[in-house]
């Protein structure tokens, strides 16, 4: 019998999602007008924050961009913000969304190169805190100039490959038949407790990686998409943004590192798993025979990666160009010098980035929601109304606690442009300025103007009062920042690294399931959150 209209309908209708999701979002749809032409526009804002929170919490669902773009688009529709306010905020964020596009997409023409480096760690390194050290340094490095969703991409791949040609040889099957890498029913008796084995390594290299990806991200503009978000609003260049970030990020990378050697040395939480000797040795003959088939070409496109990641940092770090630029210039150098010349090869490389980026744009539909109702304006105005160091520490709990259950992006940028939305208007409030409050702080977070020379002209006490003003809210970026890139390790949630790790095919292979990575993820988080913590109290 034919199903109905209205029985495909429902079908399809977010997909594979579960019936209890998809009835939730109709609920929430059905909702919205409800509260919006009965209770008014605040309590409807605040019903679609949690709806849309929820719709984030429930990533491993559904992917958040069809439920959280219902809800944004109904929003639209019935009045909560305009399509103007939307494209304000897409634009003013411009950005960012060119390091989503471009910059992902060129560090994928980077993987071989990436990929050569964590094989060589894994199977020439033979002391297991060695290697989750390496790991952890290498995701923190790559990350701090690359991308973590890329890197992280990278260390599943090799984990992966690996862990493929194990189980085939446990299970007596060659790498060219169909074979079911979940199932262990093949795998030869003896070869059984090593592949145990073998799986707990990996999910502790994964977590290592994963982990390294935050400590690594947290520090520089481009690590994490929040962090360019930040950074223009605040007017920083790519040292400016480092600098600031160091009396955090580098005693919690001094910690994070720590961390991981506790645990595999104390075999706490899960780790300490060994790689066992026979797989190594196999292990070590299938990485020799992979270098030896690459031949002179393939380590000629080994060398101009390489070379290219020189550029790649070296622009960053001077700031030749804005960082979508610089990932353009990636993309042509290595897709002209490695022979990629073929649509569908190019096509490959955008498929990560632009999912999120159409995720990001309906994260902005939503802070415009809370712009046009003013909905944070009285959390933000108790927060400010703070005084000191305290006002410091609970902007950073609070964006650690929102990060961990949603997303680290959205929370940044809510608090961000609401944090700067204040400033403005105190800007507004002092005598003697000459002009409005917007056009001062957008003075004043110029990055080709200095501070000094923006209020030289002004009154002593005005031009003390704008400065002091101005160190405020670069402590309390900062604070956000960390706030919403340290704390959110505590799920996979809050990291967009850890759920595409969730995600990927090798998570069911290696039995790494949500809950195992929380537990895995929790002594990181205890050590990193209380240490971002003292740092933001003590040290900014």
């Amino acid at each position: 019998m034919q199903p109905s209209f209205l029985q495909s309908l429902g079908s399809n209708f977010l997909g594979n999602a579960p019936k209890w999701y998809k009835m939730v979002i109709v609920a929430f749809l059905i909702l919205n007008p409800c509260l919006m032409f009965t209770l008014g526009a605040t309590v409807a804002g605040w019903a679609l924050i949690a709806e849309f929170i929820f719709a984030l919490a429930m990533a491993l669902k559904c992917y958040p961009l069809p439920a959280g773009g219902l809800l944004a688009f109904e929003a639209v529709i019935i009045g909560l913000t305009s399509p103007e306010t939307v494209y304000h905020e897409a634009l003013k964020n411009f950005e960012v969304i060119l390091l989503l596009i471009f910059m992902v997409a060129g560090i994928y023409f980077m993987k071989d190169f990436l990929q050569f480096t964590f094989t060589r760690i894994l199977v020439r390194v033979q002391s297991k805190i060695i290697i989750s050290l390496l790991f952890c340094l290498a995701g923190a490095f790559l990350s701090a100039f690359l991308d973590a969703l890329t890197v992280t991409a990278v260390m599943i791949a090799v984990g992966y490959s690996f862990y493929n040609v194990y189980h085939r040889f446990a299970s007596g099957k060659s790498m060219h038949c169909d074979h079911d890498l979940c199932c262990d029913k093949v795998v030869v008796e003896k070869n059984r407790e090593d592949l145990k084995e073998f799986r707990g390594f990996l999910r502790n290299l994964m977590m290592h990686g994963a982990v390294g990806t935050a400590l690594g991200g947290v520090c520089t503009l481009v690590g994490e998409p929040q962090n360019l978000l930040i950074a223009s609003e605040m007017g920083w260049h790519f040292a400016d943004f480092f600098l600031r970030m160091v009396p955090v990020t580098m005693p919690v990378l001094a910690v994070g590192l720590l961390t991981c050697v506790a645990v595999e040395q104390f075999h706490l939480f899960g780790y300490g798993a060994k790689l066992p000797g026979n797989i190594r040795s196999h292990l070590l003959e299938t990485a020799i025979e992979m270098e030896k088939n690459q031949g002179q070409k393939g380590k000629t496109k080994l060398l101009v990666q390489a070379l290219t990641g020189v550029w790649l940092i070296a622009a960053l770090a001077f700031h030749l160009a804005a960082v979508g630029i610089v990932g353009l210039s990636v993309i042509i150098i290595l897709t002209s010098m490695n022979g990629i010349v073929e649509e569908h090869q190019l096509g490959k490389a955008f498929e990560e980035a632009l999912p999120f980026t159409a995720l990001l744009v309906v994260f902005f539909s939503i802070v415009a929601v809370i712009h046009d109702q003013g909905l944070f304006h009285p959390i933000i105005e108790f927060v400010l109304s703070l005084k000191g160091q305290t006002q410091l520490v609970a902007y950073y709990i609070a964006n650690g606690l929102l990060s961990a259950i949603s997303d680290n992006v959205f929370v940044a940028t809510v608090y961000i442009s609401e944090t700067k939305l204040h400033f403005v208007n105190l800007l507004g409030t002092l005598p003697g300025v000459g002009i409005s409050g917007q056009a001062l702080m957008a003075k004043l977070t110029d990055p080709h103007l200095l501070r000094a020379d923006v209020v030289a002209g002004m009154p002593q006490v005005t031009a003390s009062k704008i400065i002091d003003i101005m160190h405020n809210f670069d402590k309390l970026a900062v604070a956000i920042n960390t706030g919403t890139n340290i704390p959110s390790v505590a799920t996979p949630n809050g990291q967009a690294a850890f759920l595409f790790l969730l995600t990927s095919a090798l998570a069911p292979v290696i039995r790494l399931s949500y809950g195992r990575m929380v537990v895995l993820a929790l002594p990181y988080t205890i050590t990193m959150s209380i240490t971002g913590l003292l740092a933001v109290n003590y040290l900014l």
